[in-house]
């Protein structure tokens, strides 16, 4: 446990680094959009590409473990939209909840974390659950947020905010990056020696400045709830969507998992672990920007995240520990 600390610590530390330059005004609100800039169009997408291009194409085109992820999402939206719709919680945050209680942080933290933990290996997995991700579980849980007749601005229905949701990923430039990566893969193509080195300069960023915004982002999130007293949020409505994020969503992942190997699909077993420990992340940052565009309660999300991201410290730690002997 101790070794496994040792790995965690460092990315954990690089959050609450990022958390108290914002609470303490060491980083100013303004300067925060302009890290995440640099992180999802610039950083991110070079460290993407990198582990695209160097990983097996094979291994970004595992259909059976693309589907066990998938499956495993869509029981999770079921439940926690089952669970959280009543009372004032409507569809719309009831359905952006389900989001934030089933995408886990894997791009910003995921994919470094594991692969620090793991080896490189662990990067194809990892780029098959941001597709799913990006793709099917946020565009299902945006159309669904529209199902109780409350409307985004400019009044959308669902089949118009699922629409718009794929164009989101359309814009995105992490689908992207992970598709050039992978025809790189394929055809075994290589950059320009001055272009790899550039690409490897911003990819090597990626990791600590994504942390660093994790943490300003939740700091910012919660500061910006707190002030917003006509919108005051019970623990009852985000603490047990954290706890849900947190253990059951990995133990979801992982009898599926297991259940989908003794029928005989093919699942390698290091694969399965890597899924196990994705669904184990703390909730994904980016949902809260998702929630404030769409209209639903950002001060619910925005504390559902920070507990989840404070709690995994922890409780990730304990589900490495369980999954793999360091």
């Amino acid at each position: 446990m101790l070794q496994i600390l040792i790995v965690t610590f460092p990315f954990f530390a690089l959050v609450l680094c990022g958390y108290l330059a914002a609470r303490r005004g060491m980083l100013p609100l303004a300067a925060i959009p302009g890290l995440n800039g640099f992180v999802l169009f610039f950083a991110l997408p070079c460290m993407l590409y990198r582990f695209g291009a160097s990983t097996p194409i094979g291994e970004l085109l595992d259909v059976s473990l693309a589907l066990t992820y998938l499956l495993c999402a869509l029981v999770m939206v079921a439940f926690v939209v089952a669970v959280t719709l009543h009372g004032r919680i409507g569809w719309n945050d009831a359905a952006f909840g389900a989001l934030v209680g089933t995408f886990p942080n894997t791009g910003f933290m995921g994919v470094p974390l594991l692969v620090a933990l793991l080896g490189a290996k662990a990067a194809g997995p990892a780029i098959v659950t941001i597709l799913v991700d990006m793709v099917i579980t946020s565009s299902l849980c945006i159309a669904l947020s529209r199902l109780g007749g409350s409307s985004a601005p400019g009044g959308v229905s669902a089949a118009q905010a699922a629409k718009s949701a794929l164009k989101g990923v359309a814009a995105n430039p992490m689908p992207w990056s992970i598709l050039l990566g992978a025809v790189f893969s394929a055809l075994q193509l290589e950059l320009p020696k001055p272009v790899a080195s550039t690409v490897g300069l911003l990819a090597d960023a990626a990791s600590p400045v994504a942390l660093f915004t994790i943490g300003a982002v939740l700091a910012r999130s919660q500061m910006l709830a707190r002030d917003d007293k006509a919108h005051e949020v019970h623990w009852q409505e985000y603490v047990p969507v954290a706890l849900i994020k947190l253990f059951l969503h990995p133990l979801l992942v992982l009898l599926v998992g297991v259940s989908a190997v003794s029928l005989g699909v093919h699942i390698d077993k290091f694969a399965l672990t890597v899924l196990v420990l994705l669904a184990a992340l703390p909730s994904a940052s980016n949902v809260s920007l998702l929630a404030e565009r769409f209209g639903a309660d950002n001060g619910r999300i925005a504390r559902i995240i920070l507990v989840s991201t404070a709690a995994a410290f922890f409780t990730f730690s304990g589900a490495v520990a369980l999954m793999v002997r360091i």
